[in-house]
């Protein structure tokens, strides 16, 4: 049998990776049939992944479990009439239940639809709805704010929960208990004919939010080999490494690093099952406890961590660490630096694709840019004209399409926003898909993230990115958070506006506000200081935890015309 370990090579250099770099992308791949199931038939005691739960019990699980589990999840389901084509939501933190689900829908063909933990009534029956989901599948603490909107959903044909504790009531009336579901499939689920895979439907991510209704985002079964470059290059994966990546399953960022890259690398997967408010000491002690080889957490995570005294942590086992969901501040990138001698790699992409762009382990980190253009992603800069732009001239981040025409071709690219025909034209068109985000690119070929297109500021004739002064102001050691908008000027048109969050023991006053006025100047250029700072308790945020800058420019519009 042909090994499943993936064949990673290793250059000394971004250009020889470029021209070596090579996927076998099979015509019907399936990942649960063509990767688990092998991986399992090659050794099915190998550990897959450590699971840490909230009563800090620490379970292990091998290849064979998710293989023997999804297998007779997927014929259960299958049973109880769950096929092909159907859409069920998900909401089930961390538990590790979500991979065997996952795997069992890969198997079946059903869409899955991970949804966030955070989600109120009114949005799961908005989603719900709007997705047409026939099957609901969540932890029994999610289940009264299903059951509050049940009847407004009549689409909902099958409901399943699983219990928080063992202890737990069983299953309200109309709800299957998953164990008892799962007990009533065989043990086999064969491919057939008409197995999904290659280009069918696979799974749905609703996207976040940040304006507007969120679109749901249609990703086929190439999907996980998207993930190729994510796991195994940069997140630097070998086999028998535990990799941690801080996300709630309900959102893409789950995929990049809980799930498809990482067993493909060889990696095993580790996930803390934290619930309530982050505490970053608590991080710190499941790092050091359980060691952790490598690590990927949003910059945000970040500038918690580095307020610890990290000397009192032994994360010695740490070799490699990433970041990515919003910019990286240089004050944070030198701080871990100098605790544990390790660069933070950046990189960047979207919940409509898998890693466009990226820093490697054999190039050099930039803190601030997101790297450069990973394999099999035709990366361009088009202006306001969908001119190309040279070096140094900011532009919107373009995937070239492979056939001009759709998105086919890309492991990773999204098929379009489902049901949503117009939405997609909007964002592939002109032989390229449009990202609305913002960068230019510097000599060297690395690019440097400016914000979505919306979120540019124009003041006085220059063009400002938020994430610049955001991370300017973050900075500073008072601040903990920042979101930088810009309000109407009658002078420059547009005027830079810092709304932020302070860190324990700092206190509003002018004299604060005149000294990061004066640090923003000191770390980036005088014009893009914020005139405005607002001092706030918390941000407004999308459940995926992205800054809704959209609410703060409305809030302050709104204060205007009152």
């Amino acid at each position: 049998m042909k090994s499943t370990t993936f064949d990673k090579i290793r250059p000394s250099r971004y250009r020889d990776f470029m021209a070596q770099f090579k996927l076998d992308v099979p015509e019907y791949y399936n990942f649960a049939y063509d990767f688990l199931d092998p991986r399992a038939a090659e050794d099915p005691d190998r550990l897959a992944l450590i699971h840490v739960d909230p009563t800090d019990h620490r379970h292990e699980l091998s290849f064979g479990y998710f293989r023997d589990r999804s297998m007779q999840l997927a014929s259960a389901l299958s049973a109880r009439g769950v096929k092909k084509g159907d859409r069920v939501m998900i909401i089930l933190y961390r538990r590790l239940e979500y991979w065997v689900v996952m795997l069992a829908l890969c198997r079946i063909g059903a869409l899955p639809i991970p949804s966030p933990s955070l989600l109120t009534s009114h949005d799961i029956e908005t989603r719900v709805n709007y997705a047409k989901v026939s099957c609901f599948i969540c932890e029994d603490t999610v289940t009264p704010r299903v059951e509050a909107v049940r009847h407004q959903c009549p689409g909902l044909k099958l409901l399943i929960d699983i219990p928080a504790d063992p202890e737990s009531p069983k299953a309200p009336a109309g709800w299957d208990d998953f164990e008892t579901l799962l007990a009533t499939g065989g043990p086999d689920f064969p491919r057939t004919p008409e197995t999904a895979g290659g280009d069918d439907p696979m799974v749905i991510f609703f996207s976040s939010g940040t304006t507007g209704m969120p679109k749901m985002v249609l990703h086929s079964h190439t999907y996980p080999l998207g993930h190729v470059t994510t796991g195994v290059y940069w997140h630097d994966l070998e086999p028998g490494d535990i990799h941690l990546t801080v996300s709630d399953t309900g959102w893409g960022k789950s995929m990049w690093g809980k799930f498809y890259g990482q067993w493909i690398a060889g990696a095993v997967i580790f996930v803390w099952d934290f619930r309530g408010k982050f505490q970053p000491r608590e991080l710190l002690h499941i790092m050091s406890e359980h060691k952790i080889t490598t690590f990927c957490a949003p910059p945000t995570i970040y500038r918690f961590l580095v307020r610890e005294n990290l000397k009192e942590f032994d994360l010695s086992s740490i070799r490699h660490c990433c970041t990515a969901g919003e910019l990286l501040n240089d004050s944070v990138f030198y701080a871990w630096k100098e605790a544990f001698g390790l660069e933070i790699f950046e990189g960047y992409g979207q919940t409509e694709t898998t890693m466009q762009l990226g820093t490697l382990p054999f190039m050099q980190a930039k803190p601030g840019s997101v790297g450069k253009p990973m394999p099999n992603w035709d990366i361009v800069l088009l202006d306001d004209e969908d001119k190309l732009c040279p070096p140094g001239e900011e532009g919107e981040i373009c995937v070239r399409l492979k056939d001009g025409v759709t998105t086919k071709g890309v492991p990773g690219l999204f098929c379009g926003y489902l049901d949503e025909p117009e939405r997609t034209a909007q964002v592939v068109r002109g032989g390229f898909y449009h990202t609305g985000d913002k960068a230019w690119v510097d000599e060297d070929g690395y690019y440097w993230f400016l914000g979505r297109t919306d979120d540019l500021i124009k003041s006085s004739g220059y063009r400002i990115g938020p994430f610049e002064v955001e991370s300017a102001l973050v900075s500073h050691p008072a601040v903990i958070e920042a979101a930088v908008t810009g309000v109407p000027d009658p002078v420059r048109g547009m005027a830079v506006k810092g709304t932020v969050v302070l860190a324990p023991g700092y206190e509003p006053s002018d004299e604060l506000t005149r000294e990061l006025q004066n640090h923003v100047k000191h770390i980036t250029a005088p014009y893009k200081y914020p005139r405005i700072i607002e001092y706030v308790d918390e941000l407004p945020k999308t459940i995926s935890g992205k800054i809704k800058r959209a609410e703060i420019r409305a809030r302050d519009q709104e204060r205007m015309n009152i």
